[in-house]
């Protein structure tokens, strides 16, 4: 029954997004799905609905995409965006390269807000040759690579620390299927770009390289207190929206309207909603059972536990699903080393790509007027090919460790 109610609770969401209702609004008839299905009397509703809208987690999401948001806007009232999209260009002279790279190293920043920031460089490079739905595909896409392997964020950091893997290790090992995430992505859509930019070719690199160091330190700096420090994505960006503030020499008349314009209701509101969904959910025990639904399947233990981390995320989000399906695994297969956690995270990562709970996905189809189903079926051909490719490389490491 726990798996008849999950398919009903995803039926609902789905129907709404199909009426191109906004994704809150989607969530929210999850919500309600489960509440009814799952017999939530009122009381404990108003529990989880004070949970997921008060929690520190939400708190720091909101506080996290407002200060990014804030900068944002500082970087375009400079002009930085614009800035470090046409030295990008005169860089390298190569659409798909400044389409591919600027989002990748913008993403370095552990924080859902940073996805604004790469689509103006995006929609600069990419111009007309992307439909709308590509370019929200290709922008959210190539800004989430670092999160497969990078030890800033979090989920990669409970991950290490529940399964004892040496952190290098799997840098080193997931540095394969990074290339492979790229090479994917070039495959189904950048290539369909043109490569010129119809520049000529720059006599001052040395120069575009300071405009590109000018344009994007404060995303730099922000990146490395978070890795140094291990804060919040906030207390890292405020003190850096300060020495932004001082050396390009704001008044606060500029800035003014910028402490309005950083708090996007529509993005807070999917925020709040995504985590009192996952409240809910929790609530149920769906996700604690669902390894004892997936054990019954006659496969091997491994293919079950990729399939537990992979569905973890649809349901849950990225650190639910590890906190279920990696301490299982590592219990079941104690000796999997490596090889384990490069399957479970590539599995985990993937998914993220196309899961509703998934906060960036909400931010980017807000951004860009998109549906979140027309978004899944961009992702879809890369996630079959992801989750084929890295489990026979998966696999290769089993062999070889």
């Amino acid at each position: 029954m726990d798996i008849i109610k999950l398919l009903l609770i995803f039926a609902c969401i789905i129907i709404v997004m199909k009426f191109n209702k906004p994704l809150s609004v989607s969530i929210a008839a999850g919500i309600g799905a489960a509440i009814v299905l799952y017999g939530i009397n009122p009381l404990d509703t108003l529990k989880l609905i004070v949970a997921g809208t008060f929690s520190k987690g939400t708190i720091d999401l909101v506080a996290a995409f407002y200060s990014i948001t804030f900068l944002q806007r500082m970087l375009e009232k400079r002009g930085h965006i614009v800035l470090a999209e046409r030295s990008l260009n005169n860089l390298f002279r190569n659409r798909r390269i400044n389409t591919m790279i600027a989002p990748f190293i913008i993403g370095l920043l552990p924080s859902a807000g940073a996805v604004l920031i790469a689509a103006p460089i995006v929609d600069n490079s990419v111009e007309d040759y992307l439909s709308k739905e590509e370019k929200t595909f290709v922008t959210s896409y190539f800004r989430h690579i670092s999160e497969s392997f990078l030890p800033t964020y979090s989920s990669i950091l409970l991950a290490l620390s529940l399964s004892q893997v040496d952190m290098t290790s799997f840098v080193v090992a997931m540095m394969p299927m990074v290339v492979v995430l790229f090479l994917l992505g070039y495959f189904f859509y950048i290539r369909k770009i043109p490569k010129e930019t119809g520049l000529t070719e720059s006599s001052k690199k040395r120069d575009d390289i300071k405009n590109i160091i000018i344009s994007l330190w404060s995303i730099a700096l922000s990146v490395t207190i978070i890795l140094v420090f291990k804060i919040s994505v906030y207390l890292a960006v405020i003190p850096v929206i300060i020495l932004y503030f001082i050396i390009n020499k704001f008044t606060f008349n500029e800035i003014k309207p910028m402490f309005k314009s950083a708090f996007e209701a529509k993005l807070m509101m999917n925020t709040v909603i995504i985590m009192i969904f996952k409240e809910v959910l929790h609530f149920t025990g769906i996700i604690q059972r669902l390894p004892d639904y997936l054990s019954l399947l006659p496969i091997p233990s491994v293919v079950i536990f990729a399939m537990v981390a992979f569905i973890g995320v649809l349901v849950a989000n990225s650190q639910g699903s590890i906190a279920l399906a990696v301490p299982l695994a590592y219990a079941t297969i104690p000796d999997g080393g490596v090889w384990l956690m490069v399957l479970l995270m590539c599995m985990i990562y993937i998914a993220m790509q196309i899961s509703p709970t998934h906060i960036c996905l909400a931010i980017i189809t807000e951004h860009y007027g998109t549906s979140f189903i027309d978004l899944v079926k961009k992702t879809m051909p890369i996630v079959i090919s992801f989750v084929i490719i890295s489990s026979i490389y998966s696999y290769l490491l089993f062999l070889v460790m």
